[in-house]
């Protein structure tokens, strides 16, 4: 009347460990790859160029084209 003891599969254990690692690892691959993406905007955001800059400020000196001179 009482069934034997049911054997446990260690496969599907194994199994189960696999999925997780590799889902880790795709979770560490996106995380390193938004941070580098931020400290590299970040940067490139705070050194503004030099030719940036002129061409800024040749912009505001030159006078509208087309003005009355």
């Amino acid at each position: 009347m009482n069934k034997p003891p049911r054997k446990k599969n260690p496969t599907f254990g194994v199994a189960v460990f696999i999925v997780i690692a590799i889902l880790v690892v795709i979770a560490t691959i996106f995380y390193n790859a938004i941070r580098e993406k931020h400290e590299f905007d970040s940067q490139n955001t705070a050194v503004p160029s030099i030719s940036s800059e002129a061409a800024a400020a040749a912009t505001a000196l030159k006078p509208a084209s087309g003005a009355a001179q």
